[in-house]
């Protein structure tokens, strides 16, 4: 390798920043950069700067290496530069070693010299609070403007397992390249660097092929989203595991997913931060149940990404995706050597949402034929003991249950066993595997024991799924069935057409609750027949008009809690009790709200009884709008039972979510009652997601109560809160 005296870099121009990001030659000079320059290099042995060159020269990296540090000298028959005006110009990658303090004047070093990239490993910037924020701010500017992709602060660095380079600040053995015949592989982008390297060393224990492994760190510059934009054009990545505990450019992250998506990556991601999303609320229900990771969970599920809850998941799913992009319908089966084990399973897929579909009448004869009168052909699949004595039976168990069309995915459950039996099992399964194309992960028990390396090269040499645990298999299967199901749904959706002739809101904030319903009824949304009435003359014209009994109420922007202030009066049966209401609704709201100018009140007719439903809307101001649906009243308070949609969801997708509700036996029918009316009420769902969708100046919608009656009988919104932005 040539020292600083050698031949000059071959320079090339910058990379351009995007809007929404930088242009891959950024990150490709990251991370497969024809010369690095080391800044910040000490002569103390051991120093960080040492351990990082003696990583490159072991790691055989062959391109150009420069050293820069303020002493000068030699390290290792290198020359070290005092001054960074030494450095030829045009270097692909600066990794820079020096404290936070010094990285400002680094980052302008790299700057003058028309570095295209710099790593900077230091910490004590946003990590610390508003001071440090400012600091990695200014650093991020002059980056910016500089044209300097910049990965970090505080990062621990980074593996491009494709090309055996990497630049970490810990001593590493030399790992080879990705092999060429490794098939599709898998990345890794986390901000974190001890979560990256977990996943990373989860996944290549079983011998998942990996691309790179990328921490990202504090995100002064590049971001997460940078990261998946660059890996959707790597032809050696099919999925990208990220790890992010803050998205800080949401529309960028999902520009980037839907980039990947429409390459054929996978994305899945953990978020960290996720709250209930049933959690009750005072005012706004829609603005408090709908929480910033509830946005991002929705909208980013809708941009194709696989959102997962916990570290496991990230890494089984990732695997799954791997070998199987495209999830397809039908419900989960089942094949183990374990009667107690088929009971738990049931308890479990309970809460994941998950079905056990029952096997058909072609599947259960077949199986008949070949089990004994003792194992009954059914999903769960217990065969019991016998394949102690015939391993060729959980071939033919699996082939059988793979060929179900009612089973979208396989799990084979099995205890540990003496290698040559665990060997002799695993061969009569291979071939279902292979001959199949569902998804389908294979368990063996005992997970803290290891297994026999023969069995463990054949699971390697016919990329099987394998796990230790069947209670993991089975949340990564049941993620893995409602990604599908979430991704069919994302196929048929299109851009809704906005609703004619919406009356206009004028200025900001809550629209009063007249003309928040006479935007409801212009959108298709039936509302109490009724009227605004400034005058007690008024009000009785109207209430003639629609018919008594009716229901007045106060009418101003600013009273979004009309009950508490006495604001309003059901059940007036007549002209003489509509008078008298008049005057005692508007003393109630005087001596609640002093000064408070009413718009008039709205006169309505009373309507009957029905189930009490919410329907909500928010729109977050980083991720976009999402919906809300359960329970109305005082219910959304007490029991918090409401599911979060996307805007853009199909009717037919929203009934299927009604069904998921707790309380959606309610709404099927229970002991003795009709149900409701569930398409009706999707149809209003739907209807408010295209308003969100098609209205960017609509921040919140809440509809409390909308009463649905029995089936064929349609909805009513008898409350609705609009807020503009």
């Amino acid at each position: 390798m040539n020292d600083i005296a050698g031949t000059e870099v071959n320079t090339s121009s910058t990379d351009s920043v995007k809007r929404t990001g930088w242009s891959s030659p950024g990150i490709e000079a990251i991370l497969r950069p024809r010369s690095v320059a080391i800044l910040g290099m000490s002569s103390r042995s051991g120093s960080a700067g040492q351990v990082v060159l003696n990583n490159l020269v072991v790691g055989g990296y062959s391109g150009e290496i420069y050293l820069g540090g303020r002493s000068g000298g030699e390290i290792a028959g290198r020359k070290v530069s005092s001054t960074a005006a030494e450095l030829p110009p045009g270097i692909d990658l600066a990794i820079i070693m020096v404290p936070a303090e010094g990285l400002k004047e680094a980052v302008q070093q790299c700057i003058d010299r028309g570095i295209r990239s710099a790593v900077s490993f230091a910490s004590g910037f946003a990590e610390l609070g508003e001071q440090g924020r400012q600091q990695q701010q200014e650093i991020a500017a002059m980056a910016r403007q500089g044209r300097l992709a910049l990965l970090g602060p505080n990062t621990i660095g980074y593996f491009n397992f494709v090309d055996s380079f990497h630049v970490m600040m810990v001593d590493l053995k030399a790992a080879p390249a990705l092999a060429a015949d490794s098939g599709p592989a898998l990345a890794v982008v986390a901000q974190s660097g001890g979560i990256g390297a977990h996943i990373c060393g989860s996944l290549q224990s079983r011998a998942v092929p990996i691309t790179y492994m990328m921490t990202t760190g504090n995100e002064a510059l590049l971001n997460v989203g940078d990261m998946i934009s660059f890996l959707a054009d790597d032809e050696r990545t099919a999925v990208i595991a990220v790890y992010a505990e803050q998205i800080v450019s949401p529309q960028q992250f999902l520009e980037a997913a839907r980039k990947a998506r429409a390459q054929g990556k996978r994305v899945v991601l953990l978020h960290p931060g996720r709250s209930e999303k049933g959690q009750a609320a005072a005012s706004s229900h829609t603005g408090a149940l709908a929480t910033n990771h509830g946005a991002m969970d929705l909208i980013a599920q809708q941009a194709g990404v696989a959102v997962v809850q916990t570290l496991e998941e990230l890494i089984d799913l990732g695997q799954l995706l791997l070998h199987f992009p495209d999830p397809g319908p039908g419900g989960l089966g089942i094949l183990t050597g374990s009667g107690a084990l088929c009971v738990l399973t049931q308890d479990y897929i309970a809460a994941l949402e998950m079905d056990i579909p029952a096997l058909s009448d072609r599947s259960v004869s077949r199986l008949r034929s070949v089990l004994p009168e003792y194992l009954t052909p059914r999903n769960p699949l217990d065969v019991g003991t016998l394949i102690g004595w015939k391993p060729e039976l959980v071939g033919t168990a699996a082939q059988e249950i793979l060929s179900d069309p009612s089973i979208g995915n396989l799990l084979v459950s099995l205890p540990m066993a003496d290698p040559a039996m665990s060997i002799a099992w695993m061969e009569a399964y291979l071939p279902a595997y292979r001959a199949s194309r569902k998804p389908a992960i294979y368990v063996i028990h005992c997970e803290d024991r290891p297994l026999a390396a023969q069995l463990v090269k054949l699971v390697q040499e016919n990329r099987v799924i394998l796990m230790r645990s069947h209670e993991r298999a089975l949340r990564a299967l049941a993620r893995f069935s409602a990604l599908g199901e979430t991704w069919r749904t994302l196929s048929d959706s299109s851009e809704p057409e906005p609703f004619a002739a919406l009356p206009q809101f004028g200025g900001v904030g809550p629209v009063p609750e007249w003309l928040g319903k006479r935007t409801l009824a212009a959108m298709g949304i039936k509302v109490p027949n009724g009227a605004l009435a400034t005058t007690p003359d008024e009000a009785a014209r109207i209430a003639n008009r629609v018919g008594f009994p009716v229901v007045l109420k106060a009418q101003a922007a600013e009273l979004a809690h009309k009950s508490e202030a006495g604001g309003v009066i059901l059940n007036i049966a007549d002209e003489a009790q509509l008078r008298e209401a008049w005057v005692t609704l508007h003393r109630n709201v005087m001596r609640a709200k002093p000064g408070l100018l009413l718009e008039g009140v709205l006169i309505e007719t009373m309507c009957k009884g029905g189930v009490e439903l919410l329907v909500g809307a928010t729109r977050d101001p980083n991720w976009g709008p999402i919906l809300m649906v359960g329970l109305g009243g005082i219910w959304v308070e007490a029991l918090g039972d409401v599911r979060l949609l996307q805007p853009n969801l199909p009717p037919s997708d929203i009934v299927r979510q009604l069904g998921k509700l707790k309380a959606s036996r309610l709404l099927a029918g229970f002991r003795g009652s009709n149900g409701v009316d569930v398409a009706a009420v999707a149809d209003v769902v739907s209807r408010i997601g295209r308003l969100m969708l098609t209205q960017p100046s609509v921040k919140e919608v809440d509809i409390n109560p909308l009463i649905a009656y029995p089936p064929g009988c349609g909805v009513i919104a008898l409350d609705a809160l609009i807020v503009t932005r």
